[in-house]
């Protein structure tokens, strides 16, 4: 019984963990107004969170430098399972303008398995919060495999 209704709950309701790995910020500018009152993305039930052991969904931005690799990956596997990792913006998925640099170690897809990817440099508001629907979705069909 209770173990249906923490489901249920947890279902509508997922929290986010946001990593910057070494981005301009241009990206993290966007996910917070995703959650101002302007696009309200909390009466989805995206909520951030401090710690990443309380998080569900993982947002990571930036292009993963050399130096914030390890605590990128510290992070996330410190991130309970089933867990779901939303790269932001181009940075991380790709390098973008810092691709080929001697500090970056990304993209992040080389060392963990990314599941939704929101394009863009930055990405629009609505673009982002379709990207976390998605992340919502696959990670319902995860807990459900579970």
């Amino acid at each position: 019984m209770f173990k249906k209704l923490i489901a249920d709950s947890t279902a509508k309701s997922p929290w986010l963990f946001h990593i910057n790995a070494g981005s301009c910020n241009g990206c993290d500018i966007e996910l917070v107004s995703v959650i101002t009152p302007r696009y309200d993305a909390e009466r989805l039930g995206f909520k951030l969170t401090g710690t990443p052991r309380q998080a569900d969904i993982v947002v990571v931005t930036g292009p993963v430098t050399k130096q914030t690799l390890p605590r990128v990956l510290r992070s996330i596997s410190q991130v309970p399972e089933p867990r779901c990792i939303v790269t932001m913006g181009s940075c991380p998925q790709s390098g973008n303008v810092f691709k080929g640099s001697y500090s970056i170690a990304g993209p992040l897809s080389k060392y963990v398995h990314v599941d939704v990817a929101v394009a863009g440099c930055a990405p629009k508001p609505e673009a982002v919060i379709d990207g976390l629907a998605l992340a919502t979705q696959i990670l319902k069909e995860k807990r459900e495999k579970m």
